[in-house]
């Protein structure tokens, strides 16, 4: 097993490297999995990641110690090769070391994070939120994001896929809103501060399900709830605390309990009013568009992405020509 260390640093990010170029940078661990080769030996599945993104690497015959000391939120100096494997790139690892203490890197030099600012996004969101005319689905509305909040502007929405970044989760609601107010513009028979609320809400659970935006992972809570149960009785409570009754209640409820869309997307109910149907729309849109323009980003013009597991593990083409 290789493990030896190097000096030398690049200057260019994990991701923006091309196939076939050698690497030599400090990145960190975002997770491991152990695994056996076909000869017997263990070895160390480790998605690695910088501010451009992550990609999967292989150490190779490990030993009791690799388990040890090669684990999430470590950072390390890695030399390597960048492979195209089935579709999607992996780096060859031909050299890795753990970081030492001196060395000039800390964690928060490697966590890509949302491209809006939290005051931005508070900003933007406090807005929407002014906007309700229905005092009991603002006063809850306010309440639980109040509750949440230090932990909503922080937090991924989800640990792969879509929006797995720093403050993901709530770059994700934004984009929403706006969607929602266009969609919303449109069609006037939809009721905004159902719709809103919906989209401020449907995810905030995941503050509960996930450990947090570094090497994220699921709760206890979350694998055995979901965000979704979870924010039912979050809305719950919060109904109970400000002594609310009424209907508004119940459907945002349901805009919780339906967003998925279908009970084999993980909804135990179907949308069954307009603002739920809506808000499921949005909420795939957004999350299809964040994964199709982060791998596109990544690819020159006349290229192919990458293979997109989400998105039925489609590959995307970048046309040449200019949209202007």
């Amino acid at each position: 097993m290789i493990h030896k260390g190097v000096v030398k640093t690049m200057s260019k990010k994990l991701l923006e490297h091309e196939v076939g170029e050698q690497i030599d940078n400090y990145v960190l661990i975002k997770s491991v999995t152990k695994g056996t080769a076909s000869n017997g030996n263990a070895f160390l599945s480790v998605a690695l990641q910088d501010k451009s993104g992550e990609i999967e690497a292989k150490l190779w015959s490990i030993t009791k110690e690799d388990e040890e000391i090669y684990i999430p939120e470590t950072i390390v100096k890695v030399a390597g090769e960048i492979q195209n494997y089935r579709g999607r790139l992996q780096l060859k690892i031909k050299a890795i070391r753990l970081a030492g203490p001196n060395e000039p890197v800390e964690l928060s030099d490697f966590l890509e994070k949302a491209p809006l600012s939290k005051d931005i996004m508070v900003e933007k969101i406090t807005a929407y939120i002014f906007e309700m005319e229905n005092s009991n689905i603002q006063r809850l509305t306010r309440h639980l994001l109040n509750k949440h909040k230090d932990a909503f502007l922080e937090y991924p929405a989800a640990t792969k896929n879509h929006h797995e970044f720093v403050s993901g989760l709530a770059y994700h609601v934004v984009s929403m809103l706006d969607l929602a107010k266009a969609i919303s513009s449109l069609y006037p028979s939809l009721n905004r501060d159902l719709l809103y609320a919906g989209v401020i809400l449907h995810d905030l659970g995941k503050v509960i399900e996930l450990s947090g935006p570094v090497s994220t992972t699921y709760t206890v809570e979350g694998n055995l709830l979901g965000h979704i149960s979870l924010m039912m009785i979050e809305i719950g409570k919060a109904a109970e605390e400000l002594q609310l009754e009424g209907e508004e209640v119940t459907i945002l409820q349901h805009l919780v309990l339906s967003h998925h869309g279908k009970a084999e997307w993980g909804s135990p109910k179907p949308p069954m009013v307009r603002e739920a149907e809506i808000l499921h729309y949005i909420d795939n849109l957004d999350a299809k568009m964040n994964m199709m323009d982060r791998a596109l980003a990544r690819v020159k013009p006349g290229e192919y992405t990458e293979r997109v597991f989400a998105l039925d593990n489609r590959s995307f083409y970048k046309p040449t020509f200019s949209a202007e």
